[in-house]
């Protein structure tokens, strides 16, 4: 019993060879493209900075942009933070290395500042709380005394909502459990961390 081949007679062999290269080339620009985007936050990675990435390997991701207090006295004698801002002196990120004074060790958390940082479901800090509440599962939410903090630990994200987005009620008790019901859709996200 004899198995029918499809047969393609306008395509010959050279140019079936020269269309699977060109679609093999797509997918592999499309998934390199993904993990190359310098902005991209994912649970283990914000843009070019990994749950790897050592205080030494700064300067090289953040060639184009400033570094404060890596070089600094204060790095070496007991920095918490290292700020990174734009050539333009606007600041994007704020990381915390895993141990002081140490160039070899690991960043522990990312704090972003700057809109041009998104998830994959595209929620930045211009995003609101209705964004984050479509995209996500929401893990936990914080009440502290100037701020909510949101948690998602499907992506170890944590946003934080300023209290002046919230009804006058909630404002100035930090003692009472907040609900998700409780936060208007439309308050706004001031920052949010990554973690590792």
């Amino acid at each position: 019993m004899k198995k029918n081949k499809i047969k393609y007679p306008h395509l010959n062999s050279s140019k079936r060879i020269i269309i699977g290269i060109l679609l093999v080339a797509s997918i592999m620009w499309n998934c390199s493209d993904e993990k190359s985007n310098p902005f991209l936050v994912e649970k283990n990675h914000v843009g070019m900075l990994t749950d790897s990435t050592k205080v030494m390997d700064l300067k090289q991701i953040f060639e184009g942009d400033s570094i404060a207090n890596l070089e600094s006295d204060q790095f070496r004698s007991n920095v918490s933070e290292i700020d990174i801002y734009s050539k333009e002196g606007k600041k994007l990120l704020t990381l915390t290395p895993s141990s002081a004074m140490d160039s070899t060790a690991t960043i522990s958390n990312v704090q972003i500042f700057s809109e041009d940082y998104k998830t994959a479901k595209n929620v930045s800090t211009l995003s609101t709380f209705k964004d984050i509440n479509d995209n996500y599962k929401i893990s936990k939410i914080n009440n502290l005394i100037n701020a909510v903090v949101i948690s998602v630990n499907e992506i170890n994200a944590s946003f934080t909502i300023d209290k002046k987005e919230l009804p006058a009620h909630l404002q100035y008790d930090s003692n009472a459990p907040i609900e998700k019901s409780q936060i208007p859709d439309n308050a706004k996200i001031k920052y949010f961390m990554i973690y590792w």
